[in-house]
Order: C-alpha cells, then sequence, then structure tokens
C-alpha cells in the first residue's frame, strides 16, 4: 500500500500517554495546585508557543531538500512533531479537567487533612516524615508530595492532630500518627 494512504499517528498512541499517566479514579475531577496548574500550563504554552513553530520550520526546510526516505532532519523532524502532538493533546485534556485547590483558601478547619495539606506523621517504628497531598499530576515521592488518590492520602484525609490511621501497605497494615498539619503555598517544581 502506498504510504499517502497510511496513518501516521494512532489514538491508541493518546491511549498509551494517558495509560502510563497517574490514574484518575473514574469521574473524578483532576484537582491540582495553583503551582501544579502553572506547570502543566507553562509546559503547554512552550509547546506550543516555541517548540512546536520551530520544529515545523524545520520539519518544512527538510522536506524542501529533496528525497525525504534518507533525510535525517526529516525523519527525525516528523517524529518529534508527532512526540509534541500527542503531549499537546495530553495536556489539553489533563487542564480541560483541573480543578484547582488553593490550600492557603484552607483556613476554616485548618486542623483536619484534605487537599494540599502537609503533613507531619510518625509511623509505627518512631520514624518521622512529611508529606504534601496534591494532584495525581504533581506526585513526587521525592519531595514528599503524594497523590490524593493514594492509599497513605486515603488514610490521611479528613483525620486531625494526633489521630492514629491504619495504612494499609503490601508488608501489611501499618499504623501512622498525624503529628502536626499545616497548609502551605506550594512552591513549583524547578
Amino acid at each position: 500500500m502506498n504510504k499517502a494512504f497510511t496513518r501516521e499517528e494512532s489514538d491508541s498512541e493518546d491511549d498509551e500517554e494517558l495509560a502510563s499517566a497517574p490514574a484518575l479514579p473514574a469521574h473524578a475531577p483532576n484537582y491540582m495546585t495553583p503551582a501544579g496548574f502553572a506547570r502543566l500550563k507553562a509546559e503547554l504554552d512552550r509547546l506550543t508557543g516555541s517548540e512546536r513553530p520551530a520544529l515545523v520550520a524545520t520539519v518544512s526546510w527538510a522536506a524542501g531538500n529533496g528525497d525525504r526516505s534518507e533525510n535525517g532532519d526529516y525523519i527525525y523532524g516528523k517524529k518529534r512533531l508527532r512526540e509534541i502532538d500527542r503531549r499537546i493533546r495530553f495536556l489539553v485534556k489533563r487542564l480541560d479537567k483541573a480543578v484547582v485547590v488553593n490550600p492557603l483558601e484552607r483556613r476554616d478547619d485548618s486542623e483536619r487533612i484534605y487537599f494540599g495539606a502537609t503533613v507531619d506523621i510518625v509511623d509505627s517504628g518512631g520514624e518521622e516524615r512529611t508529606v504534601t497531598i496534591v494532584g495525581v499530576d504533581e506526585f513526587d515521592p521525592a519531595r514528599g508530595h503524594i497523590s490524593w488518590v493514594s492509599p497513605m492520602a486515603a488514610a490521611l484525609l479528613r483525620s486531625r492532630v494526633g489521630d492514629t490511621v491504619i495504612l494499609r501497605t503490601p508488608a501489611g497494615l501499618e499504623e501512622i500518627t498525624v503529628a502536626d498539619v499545616r497548609y502551605i503555598d506550594i512552591a513549583p517544581q524547578a
């Protein structure tokens, strides 16, 4: 079959991008902190405003150089363009479903743990840890940011300082105690 009649990309590639992304519960909004929303929006703006147009110009230039079958700039450019377009579609879908929740607005019940809380916890072994409950697109275990749909966040949500909650882990049940709860401005990732 002639290449002119085949699709270069498929919707299954979009599905793969969404499947590899952190999952949202069915029919749940995509909760995000203002910093997380700003980070994804900045990435989308960068892709659509500068990176994609520059790459389109390169591919156009490479296409004008003749034989496209052996033209590395053209072949790589088209592949990269598909990747950028797939990422743009993913970001648009995620941002369209986004519900921005500012943790600093949670002043009425700052003793209870909700989305955006920074929580100091102590496990049954006495080890202290600090975690911040953020959106699924913002989680970063190295920084102590856990997704609001994670088992730990699910165990902690709605508890208060001094409460002991049960966390289900692959190794079994673990008790964790809430030592402190605070709502702070979460800085964007570098």
